[in-house]
């Protein structure tokens, strides 16, 4: 089983440090933290680099990564600087669609990968690629050839009586983030352009040589994760576990493990299986994977950092921590100070919470958490609701203000136009949340103040 670094896109730079998001202070969106001093110890590229100096390294598609550009962290061949969601939506001037045949750049991206992989054969050279999709990520994109498919198929448990009038009917609002029709068809595009970099390795001739790895950047969120609960933006299973394959060299087909693995553990695996033989930081948590990959639940993963920490003090939702250690998982609500205890190996749903049983088991894996957190200077809730406080103080309530009333006056001039009112209604939507977490944050921030927490985790 394989856990994300996180439940939202911090996870990108843990995976590309093989460390825990605390560890590197980028554990929410904001990266406040992150942007004061550099706590990298390597990079994937540069360790492969380490192992073997002739290795090529590319990145092609959404970066997200305000801790380092792919450049400095030692890519050779990219295509952006810092990628965020807007390349899946527009091109380049960041203004015009994408063109029809390649909704969130998915076919070009694959192309992009494909012939990055095609010089290194040429040119004898090993090499790392990953390639970043755009989809699954909203707004929501797809092939019209697909979607007219998922039409035509029978109505799925997810199906909903809204998910099947005539497109045209369909709001701006849902088509972008809500249509199940649509996300269908955007994940089956994105299935078919990974099937065209398999192809590639065949047509290549070093489909036998070549480790490929698909996974995710966080559990799933579009109308649930059944059995599990939860999804992205907290840490149930629903938030943390993602589908992923690996295929390559040593490893058997068909075969599941699980053992947990963790994306903080891919930099310490690609070295491994690179021929790196010199003893990486001792600050990287993660270990190498290449065990359980070639022996399955035989298999072992020897970390720096044994427990797993997932620490997410999210500002603006549900502040919470969470430890594993074997199949028991503590998660803390960071405002209420409550806790849950689960065993997985029998509740992998998480309804049974054990924590009130099992009292000694709480206090325990809550200590070995802290401790955690203490040693490598985690944030606090209390830490990301100052720096989002003054972010929303020092411009983005005025901006966003600013942003409402011109596109209210753009509506006004052309009343009729649906993509502009549907515009006008997510400003709106995203001012009147910005004044709600204004008015939270200042409370909340008082409140671990008044209560002794604002520098606990």
């Amino acid at each position: 089983m394989l856990f994300a670094g996180s439940t939202v896109c911090t996870f990108r730079n843990s995976l590309l440090h093989g460390m825990m998001p605390a560890r590197m202070r980028y554990t929410v969106l904001s990266a406040v933290e992150v942007r004061k001093k550099y706590l990298g110890q390597i990079t994937i590229p540069q360790a492969l680099k380490q192992a073997n100096p002739n290795y090529m390294t590319a990145h092609f598609g959404k970066w997200h990564n305000e801790c380092i550009k792919p450049a400095a962290a030692g890519y050779d061949v990219l295509d952006g600087e810092n990628n965020g969601n807007g390349p899946g939506d527009f091109q380049d001037d960041g203004k015009t669609p994408l063109p029809d045949d390649d909704p969130k750049r998915i076919f070009s991206l694959s192309k992009l990968t494909n012939g990055f992989m095609r010089e290194q054969v040429e040119a004898g050279k090993p090499f790392y690629v990953q390639l970043s999709h755009y989809a699954m990520h909203i707004w929501h994109d797809s092939l019209q050839a697909t979607r007219d498919k998922y039409k035509l198929l029978p109505r799925p448990k997810k199906g909903e009586d809204k998910d099947y009038v005539p497109e045209e009917e369909i709001p701006v609002g849902m088509y972008t983030n809500g249509w199940l029709i649509n996300y269908a068809a955007m994940i089956e595009d994105t299935d078919t352009a990974f099937g065209h970099i398999l192809d590639a390795l065949d047509d290549l001739g070093i489909a036998d040589n070549t480790y490929v790895i698909f996974t995710s950047d966080n559990g799933g969120g579009f109308r649930g994760n059944h059995p599990l609960r939860g999804s992205k933006g907290n840490l149930l299973e629903g938030g943390l576990r993602m589908p992923s394959v690996v295929r390559g060299p040593g490893i058997e087909p068909g075969t599941y493990t699980a053992v947990p693995m963790v994306q903080w553990d891919f930099l310490q695996t690609f070295y491994d299986l690179a021929g790196g033989t010199e003893p990486l930081s001792a600050d990287l948590d993660g270990g190498s994977l290449k065990d359980v990959w070639f022996n399955g639940d035989e298999g072992k993963v020897v970390r720096n950092t044994e427990e797993l920490v997932f620490h997410f003090p999210w500002h603006t939702g549900s502040p919470e921590s969470v430890i594993r250690m074997g199949d028991y998982k503590l998660r803390k609500n960071l405002d209420t100070l409550e806790s849950e205890l689960y065993y997985l190996a029998d509740d992998l749903s998480e309804k049974k919470n054990l924590a009130k049983q099992m009292p000694e088991m709480v206090a325990s894996l809550d200590q070995r958490r802290a401790d955690y957190l203490n040693k490598v200077n985690a944030e606090t809730v209390t830490t990301t609701r100052r720096n989002y406080l003054g972010q929303l103080q020092g411009g983005w309530i005025e901006n966003g203000e600013k942003r409402l009333a011109k596109l209210k006056a753009e509506l006004a001039a052309d009343p009729n136009n649906k993509q502009k009112a549907y515009q006008v209604d997510v400003s709106q939507n995203h001012v009147n949340f910005q004044a709600s977490q204004e008015e939270k944050c200042l409370r909340m921030i008082k409140l671990h103040e008044d209560r002794g927490t604002a520098n606990s985790n």
